[in-house]
């Protein structure tokens, strides 16, 4: 989806301190997040949407987001992307990479990106058993910038393949590292 549209937005000019002015969004996409931590849930929600991008809602677990995506979908609301956390309530495993495969199965348009804390080479894997269209994973403390996050967001709604550069071991494997794609 092409949408062009002005957003004002603070921007730091230094010693000048912060100053509002029109921030350009070319891709706007429809997010879901799914993020078990309410400060990151939220603080994601905002860097999305002050960057001109639709959250369309936020949830704390796998079943949340799974039932959230069903009922878009149901209502021809589905969004572009869902941006899911691997480790989620109630066990703190996969349960957001197995809702994440488990929504690709059922909606193959679908962007994914996962953002995780933890390189798991067999999440990465199984989210790419099928297409790798559409398909993402971040670890959080390799995103330097927030416009990198963001640029994940808009990249793999728009179906293109988005891996933390050569993020350890999770782009190693024969099936993974033909896939992951740097800046």
């Amino acid at each position: 989806m092409l949408d062009l549209f002005c957003v004002r937005t603070r921007v730091d000019v230094g010693r000048a301190g912060w100053q509002w002015g029109p921030n350009i969004v070319e891709d706007r996409v429809q997010v879901v997040i799914a993020e078990d931590s309410v400060l990151l849930r939220e603080g994601l929600t905002r860097l999305l949407t002050d960057r001109g991008h639709d959250v369309v809602a936020g949830v704390g677990d796998g079943v949340a987001l799974v039932k959230t995506i069903t009922e878009l979908a149901a209502q021809g609301a589905l969004p572009d992307v869902v941006v899911a956390d691997v480790r989620m309530p109630p066990t703190h495993t996969d349960e957001g990479v197995r809702a994440a495969v488990e929504l690709r199965k059922a909606h193959p348009g679908l962007g994914v990106l996962v953002l995780s804390q933890y390189v798991e080479e067999r999440y990465a894997t199984e989210l790419l058993a099928g297409s790798t269209h559409g398909v993402g994973y971040l670890l959080k403390d390799r995103v330097a910038e927030v416009r990198e996050f963001v640029d994940a967001v808009v990249r793999v709604a728009s179906g293109v393949p988005r891996w933390t550069p050569r993020s350890s071991r999770s782009c190693s494997g024969a099936a993974v590292s033909r896939t992951c794609w740097r800046d």
